[in-house]
């Protein structure tokens, strides 16, 4: 994803799954490792898409980096959570939101 590699961020994997569910980006940025959950949406009718990552979502997602780094031999002294936000208009370009350390 274009805008963690601008902002300096090593991609490590893509759309990993497992059976508890799937991780959309794992990223390194510096000494963290980092996972990142992308929202697409194309309307703001129901929310900003970063909205739509609930406290059962953020559950799951810990889980699923537990799951990762077990399946992987990549150590980092810190761990972060961020949230990419994609807001898709019916015309014009879309709008990239990126909340480092989200949760």
């Amino acid at each position: 994803m274009r805008v963690l590699t601008d902002a300096g961020l090593e991609v490590l994997d893509r759309n990993w799954r497992c059976r508890a569910g799937e991780l959309d980006v794992v990223a390194r940025d510096g000494a963290a490792l980092v996972f990142c959950e992308v929202k697409t949406r194309s309307a703001a009718g129901f929310g900003h898409p970063v909205e739509a990552v609930t406290a059962v979502k953020r559950r799951r997602l810990r889980q699923l980096a537990r799951a990762w780094l077990d399946a992987h031999d990549h150590h980092a002294p810190d761990l972060r959570f961020d949230v990419i936000g994609v807001l898709v208009p019916p015309s014009g370009p879309a709008r990239v939101t990126h909340l480092r350390n989200a949760f």
